[in-house]
């Protein structure tokens, strides 16, 4: 449709829009003057008044639904150099004003992402709730959009702080706090390329192949110290899994690797080595080792029982697979290299 009709069909002649058409470009021209001391505050807080505004005249005008292109015409006229002022962004507005309705509350959280992150937000999440939550994680992590899709793909909310562990019963707080939200179940190894009969020593290998991903799924602050570390103890030699090093926690943490379905004996295998990692290797201003299992299958209220009286912090999570591919598919997915340095890479939005 051509930009005449356009005028035709929309109220660009009256009063009423002409008035609000000029307001909305000194808003335009206010938010520019401040941009330079807040470019991403300033660029959020004028897009969500923008969409508010969107809002509320679609309430109480019958200007139709070609109101939306004639202010995408009228603005990109005023402000040619301004990228932002499409039709698809206005409509992005509207709709995270809809999603914000609060946005005063909660603007000193959500005004910190860039939009791009503002949108795949309000595209794929509709509990405002968990938005939050993933605003804020990003703030604390710096995510990435890229990695921020990639976390609400893999349903971190509803995963964080969910696996089985005693750590209330055996960390002071506010560790006892940290440490439960650092670990989640399940943790998801699709990134790997693996089905579910693969074998301990396979996922093990694995995980340390694609390493950045790996470190991606188990969240931040975790410096791994070796894969299959060789402690001595008494003369005797045994070899941890996974040794890491969390930064925050101020901690070893130790993590084995089970293919087949949980058992207390492997609780135990777990509790020896964390008393053993402490007596070896923990320095006075480390706090306690913490014991990560890590296997296909568990039986909840078995695992809840197995740490229930261990005097080391400990806690037992599944990992998920990827499911076997048919074969005609199997060849036309890019390689596991190519997906991961997609991942930690990150991709830049370009503004509509």
């Amino acid at each position: 449709m051509s930009e005449k009709n356009i005028r035709f069909l929309t109220p660009a002649n009256s009063e009423e829009y002409s008035t609000w058409l000029e307001n909305l470009k000194t808003e335009v021209r206010q938010s520019q003057q401040k941009a330079s001391l807040s470019v991403n505050s300033e660029l959020i807080n004028l897009y969500w008044s923008i969409g508010r505004q969107l809002t509320e005249k679609s309430k109480i005008s019958s200007w139709g639904s070609k109101v939306l292109e004639q202010l995408a015409i009228d603005l990109k006229s005023s402000f040619p150099k301004m990228k932002g002022l499409s039709l698809t962004n206005l409509k992005y507005m509207r709709s995270f004003a809809e999603a914000w309705p609060d946005f005063e509350i909660g603007q000193q959280l959500v005004d910190q992402i860039p939009w791009g992150h503002n949108i795949a937000l309000i595209q794929q999440i509709s509990c405002s709730e968990e938005r939050l939550w993933y605003v804020k994680k990003t703030i604390e992590h710096g995510w990435s959009r890229a990695v921020l899709l990639n976390q609400i793909e893999s349903k971190l909310y509803l995963r964080q702080g969910k696996a089985v562990n005693n750590f209330k019963d055996t960390l002071p707080k506010p560790s006892s706090e940290l440490a439960v939200q650092t670990l989640k179940d399940p943790y998801n190894f699709d990134f790997l390329g693996l089905t579910e009969e693969a074998k301990e020593a396979d996922i093990e290998s694995a995980l340390i192949k694609h390493i950045s991903a790996f470190l991606l799924e188990l969240g931040s602050g975790f410096a791994l110290v070796g894969q299959q570390y060789n402690l001595t103890v008494g003369g005797d030699d045994f070899f941890i899994d996974l040794l890491f090093y969390h930064l925050k926690l101020r901690c070893y943490i130790v993590i084995e690797i089970k293919a087949d379905k949980l058992t207390p004996k492997d609780v135990g295998q777990l509790d020896f080595y964390l008393a053993a990692v402490d007596g070896e290797l923990k320095r006075d201003d480390d706090a306690p080792t913490i014991g990560l299992l890590l296997c296909k299958q568990r039986n909840r209220v078995v695992a809840e029982y197995a740490v229930r009286n261990k005097n080391s912090p400990i806690g037992i999570a599944e990992y998920t697979l990827s499911e076997a591919l048919p074969k005609e598919l199997q060849g036309s997915l890019p390689p596991i290299e190519q997906l991961e340095s997609m991942l930690t890479r990150g991709l830049s939005l370009t503004e509509r």
